[in-house]
């Protein structure tokens, strides 16, 4: 289970350089674009605030990789960026809100089942489908098979 703990932040601002890792290294490592990364900052899916240079320039740390790779989680299971938003929300309020967001997540849990549930269904078909072409294929008699008649049309 992914949990973000946010660290707690201490002492001035560094003026040298900078510990994190640039947005073209946070892409590689999330699988993201740069544009991305940026566009979750702005949207306010991010749970914390990504570090800067004093030029800036953005600096993640493990902690947003964390959960950047949440957000991407939940966005290709088709959460939309606006529950991604609520559940950043409820993260970044900290305790008290567990309860609802385990209810955001249970809820969420029901559509992704619900889709599973038709994706396999769909691919009982394709199943049924590819079964039919092997054993027609293994009998020498594929040709058989069912096709439209494109003369009928022409009638």
């Amino acid at each position: 289970m992914l949990e973000v703990k946010p660290q707690p932040v201490s002492g001035p601002a560094r003026s040298g350089p900078q510990p994190g890792m640039s947005i073209a290294e946070a892409a590689r490592r999330t699988g993201v674009s740069a544009h991305t990364l940026r566009y979750y900052e702005r949207a306010g899916l991010v749970v914390t605030t990504v570090d800067r240079t004093a030029g800036g320039r953005r600096r993640y740390q493990q902690q947003d990789l964390y959960w950047i790779t949440v957000c991407t989680k939940l966005r290709a299971t088709g959460m939309p960026i606006k529950t991604i938003r609520r559940y950043a929300q409820l993260v970044s309020a900290g305790p008290g809100n567990e309860q609802e967001r385990l209810a955001l997540m249970e809820a969420h849990r029901a559509e992704v089942t619900a889709r599973l549930a038709e994706v396999q269904e769909n691919l009982k078909l394709i199943d049924h489908k590819i079964s039919v072409y092997r054993g027609r294929l293994a009998a020498g008699d594929a040709d058989q098979l069912w096709a439209p008649d494109r003369l009928a049309g022409a009638r």
